[in-house]
């Protein structure tokens, strides 16, 4: 039986390490997809302020993420494939100002709206 009861303990611990990931480190609502396009998911964070001090994007594209500032379209952490970055770049330029809109609706807290993908 104790080898069972660590099996579960274990599966517990690491179903809230996931739940952690979905909802962030303060429990707040997961982090909502504003845009996919040529398999890059992009999203916003709610309450994501304080971190980068910038309103910026997340951009995942095969298990690779980089944090992209709104107004510059320029890394602020992370790396995608030069090919995908420019693309999130362009699609940053195309929708700046949907997207400002957005960064002041999850700052706080509020839902935001999806943006037109790349096409």
């Amino acid at each position: 039986m104790a080898a069972e009861e660590q099996r579960a303990r274990s599966d517990a611990l690491a179903l809230g390490d996931a739940l952690a990931a979905c909802y962030g480190e303060f429990g707040e609502q997961p982090m909502p997809i504003l845009s996919m396009f040529y398999g890059i998911v992009v999203r916003m964070y709610f309450f994501d302020d304080k971190q980068h001090h910038a309103p910026h994007v997340h951009a995942e594209c095969a298990g690779d993420e980089a944090v992209f500032a709104i107004l510059t379209g320029e890394i602020l952490a992370g790396n995608l494939a030069s090919g995908k970055t420019r693309l999130v770049q362009a699609w940053i330029e195309i929708h700046r100002n949907e997207l400002m809109d957005d960064w002041q609706l999850a700052v706080n807290g509020e839902e935001t709206f999806k943006i037109d993908p790349l096409r």
